[in-house]
């Protein structure tokens, strides 16, 4: 109920205040009102209703958050998806969340491997203005379905209800102090939790407002930045790497910058140094999930800030590190990290074997390694098992390792990140054949590419007679990992 009135509360206050813009647009709060009431009347036309399930496959642009309000409106969740998946990764993520309908910006060839009615923007902006009263629900009504990789090698729906969006939201607008003067520029995926929360829902909340950038584009980053006038904006290292870049002579007012985030990927300590020695503007390091919601420690918006940690606890998580036993360590040792607070999800759509091993008594095992410092702060040693990040965005080999076992051909797969200066890591690809068995190089990457996207294909794919194997036979990752870092050092 608070989400889905939101546009309404704003539009009494204050009705000719800035709400969110993009490229094209700049809603007041009236306007995005109107926007939303008829967005809400299109969907409940097409009959989606309380408990509903609107996937929405949409670029950056305002009209994503125009459909996330117009579904709470209706009771109904959100499940956001990638506009660079392929059909087939759209496809199944549809039917997996159980979605009612998919909206979409290039019509019905967008629904042509999902069996859902799609609307298009236009439909949306064709519903009727009258008023659309917005849905009684609970707080343990499902707000959004979030699919992360799994290590399954099908990606998993995380259920977020609205207690733990709305928990997420108090933390943030909390922790960085966000008031109606906070105006965020959004430069991440709108299909992430983080654009969502940290850089839409959270502003609004607090009576600021976003403005969506479209894609990121660092020649003319700064621009929007001098012209917008934002006081904060959430990326990844690879982006800050793309700004610290740019040519000497780029020198940027950032005076209306109050602060930026970095997170989703580790960043060195000399990037965060080199970027603030720039440009002026301090950079919030943290950590989070999508299982938490979006984020469970940051360093401090005030007070001292360690470089290479990623903070603190937010507001109203607890945070331990446990050994194998889930026994707390002591502070200092090292352990894997678990969480606790109103923002941990509900669990893992129809997936209750992988919900009852992540949510242990309460706690999200996040599978990550780290440990605690003697000021609390918590630095990552470790990521969780064999994930890859690239420029923020998280790669399960196993993933990769399914699809291309779908060849006949290939006997056996491991695929592993290198070290990438641009984007941090890149994935790459070791197969061994069948025995008698041919397959070129080519006809791999092909089978690749018409199933997963372009992010998470494979680098390099090296062909091996048979991939290096551990004391009891498992694929020796490590190994490979080694084998890499070792070329990449050879002159």
């Amino acid at each position: 109920m608070f989400l889905a009135s939101l546009p309404d509360r704003r539009s009494a206050a204050a009705p000719h205040a800035p709400a969110v813009a993009d490229d094209a647009r700049d809603y007041d709060n009236a306007g995005f009102l109107d926007a939303v009431t008829r967005a809400a009347d299109a969907l409940r036309s097409a009959g989606v209703g309380l408990g509903d399930v609107v996937a929405v496959k949409l670029p950056n642009r305002v009209e994503f958050v125009v459909v996330l309000f117009a579904a709470w409106r209706l009771g109904a969740a959100v499940t956001p998806i990638s506009p660079t998946l392929v059909p087939v990764e759209a496809a199944y993520q549809v039917a997996d969340a159980g979605s009612s309908v998919l909206i979409a910006d290039s019509g019905p060839d967008e629904g042509s491997a999902a069996p859902v009615p799609v609307l298009t923007l236009d439909d949306l902006a064709a519903g009727s203005p009258e008023p659309v009263a917005p849905a009684e629900v609970g707080g343990a009504a499902l707000a959004l379905l979030i699919y992360t990789s799994g290590t399954t090698g099908r990606p998993k729906g995380v259920m977020l209800d609205h207690d733990n969006v709305n928990a997420m939201c108090d933390m943030v607008i909390q922790g960085f102090e966000l008031t109606p003067a906070d105006h965020s520029l959004l430069i991440l995926p709108l299909f992430h939790v983080n654009g969502i929360v940290v850089s839409t829902l959270a502003p609004l909340i607090a009576g600021g407002r976003t403005t969506i950038a479209g894609r990121f584009d660092p020649a003319t980053f700064f621009d929007r930045v001098e012209s917008t006038r934002a006081t904060y904006f959430s990326a990844v290292p690879t982006i800050y790497t793309m700004l610290c870049g740019l040519p000497a002579q780029v020198k940027p007012d950032t005076s209306s910058v109050r602060f930026a985030v970095c997170g989703a990927a580790p960043a060195s300590v000399e990037l965060l140094e080199r970027f603030e020695r720039r440009y002026g503007i301090g950079l919030i390091e943290g950590y989070g999930l999508s299982e938490g919601s979006c984020a469970s420690t940051g360093n401090p918006l005030h007070g001292r800030r360690k470089p290479g940690t990623v903070g603190i606890p937010l507001p109203g998580q607890e945070i331990r590190i446990v050994d194998s036993a889930g026994t707390p360590v002591r502070q200092g040792e090292i352990g894997e990290v678990i969480i606790k607070g109103p923002n941990v999800m509900r669990g893992y759509l129809n997936r209750p074997k992988e919900t009852a091993e992540t949510l242990v008594d309460g706690w999200l095992r996040t599978g990550d390694v780290g440990r605690f410092d003697e000021d609390g702060y918590l630095t990552l040693v470790d990521r969780a098992k064999d994930m890859i990040i690239r420029g923020g965005e998280n790669i399960y080999p196993k993933e990769i390792e399914t699809v291309v076992h779908q060849l006949p051909e290939i006997a056996e797969a491991a695929a592993v990140g290198r070290a990438n200066p641009m984007y941090g890591e890149e994935p790459v690809l070791f197969v061994s054949l069948h025995p008698g068995a041919e397959l070129e190089i080519g006809q791999i990457r092909a089978h690749l590419s018409a199933s997963l996207s372009k992010y998470k294909r494979p680098v390099d794919i090296t062909v091996l007679d048979q991939l290096p194997k551990n004391p009891v036979g498992k694929i020796d990752k490590p190994a490979l990992r080694k084998a890499l870092a070792a070329a990449v050092a050879r002159p």
